[in-house]
């Protein structure tokens, strides 16, 4: 009997490194056809041993730069409105440290650090201000941040549904959440969820992390093509786009430093939220929450405008993208008329 479970572990083991070994040669093959099959639109801009990739299209200024949020689609963010844009001037967009094409910055994926990349690769690129910088979601930090070190290119800006620094740490709504009895269950879940997905990370070697892209339905708003190249890149991406989520607190506290907009248009771009009808105590306070810190975002410049974007989601570059158009073009006439 002893014998039988010992050959039974044994074969265990065996089929283990058999599917390791397996999973490796996907990886690699995947790895390899992913360049081959999806090279980066635009260019590999050289900042000094690292390389990110920069798409620029069109002419004329200011110079668009679109920030995505905190998800896997870097540069791709933005396909929907991008070369509509270019039609108006020059526009930008580009993909973070360690997202698709980009090289991984080995260091923690702070946000000074990100906005220091986003300048090299403009000025090693030769991309010139006046700026105009577009962001989505965490975006909106990402392009505060960068104006606070770089305000001197920065002319205009566009929030589409963006963070705000107070997201955690405040807000009108903030005791109606914490008495709330939910609230410590939803954190647990969260930190638990962190927690699979830094461990599923660290597999991504094996190949696991791309076959469950590969599995995964494609996304509602991108083109094949588009979701194919996200996916062929989801291994590689994974782990800078958890090292931005360790760094969220530390991102908008650093963003809650800088304010100040002076007189540079801005449009603020805000997803109306449907109001459910049994909405508890919690789903009521965030909902507020969103929509003062949405309207304090407007607040930031003398010369602001906030519109609110019903029958949309968070993207709502995908689901509207003549909304922000209208809206990125409104800030680039207000700059020219400057």
């Amino acid at each position: 009997m002893k014998k039988i479970f010992v050959n039974i572990g044994f074969g265990i083991l065996g089929l283990i490194l058999v599917l390791l070994i397996v999973g490796i040669i996907y990886e690699n093959l995947g790895r390899r056809n992913a360049a081959q099959n999806f090279p980066p639109p635009g260019k590999l801009v050289d900042i000094g041993g690292r390389h990110i990739q920069l798409d620029c299209r069109g002419s004329g200024s200011p110079t668009v730069v679109f920030q995505s949020g905190l998800d896997m689609a870097g540069s791709l963010s933005w396909s929907a409105v991008h070369d509509e844009i270019a039609k108006t001037t020059r526009s930008c967009a580009y993909s973070r440290a360690g997202i698709m094409w980009s090289d991984v910055h080995d260091a923690p994926q702070l946000a000074k650090s990100i906005a220091e990349d986003l300048h090299a690769a403009l000025k090693n690129a030769n991309e010139k201000g006046p700026l105009v910088l577009v962001g989505h979601s965490l975006g909106g930090p990402y392009n505060m941040i960068y104006t606070k070190y770089f305000g001197a290119d920065v002319a205009g800006l566009v929030f589409v549904d963006t963070s705000h620094p107070d997201q955690r740490s405040g807000g009108r709504a903030r005791e109606a959440v914490e008495a709330n009895s939910a609230t410590l269950k939803r954190k647990l879940e969260k930190n638990w969820t962190a927690f699979l997905n830094k461990s599923w990370a660290a597999l991504n070697w094996t190949g696991i992390v791309r076959l469950d892209a590969a599995m995964d339905e494609k996304e509602e708003n991108r083109t094949e093509s588009n979701d194919l190249a996200v996916k062929a890149y989801a291994s590689t991406s994974i782990s800078s786009v958890l090292k931005e989520g360790d760094a969220f607190e530390q991102t908008l506290n650093e963003a809650g430093t800088f304010r100040h907009l002076g007189d540079r248009p801005i449009v603020v771009l805000t997803r109306v939220l449907p109001v459910p009808k049994q909405e508890s105590k919690y789903d009521k306070a965030l909902r507020e929450n969103w929509s003062w810190m949405q309207e304090d975002q407007a607040k930031w410049s003398s010369q602001s405008q906030h519109q609110l974007v019903h029958d949309t989601g968070h993207y709502i570059q995908f689901d509207q993208p003549a909304v922000v158009i209208d809206a990125v073009r409104s800030v680039i006439s207000k700059v020219r008329e400057k």
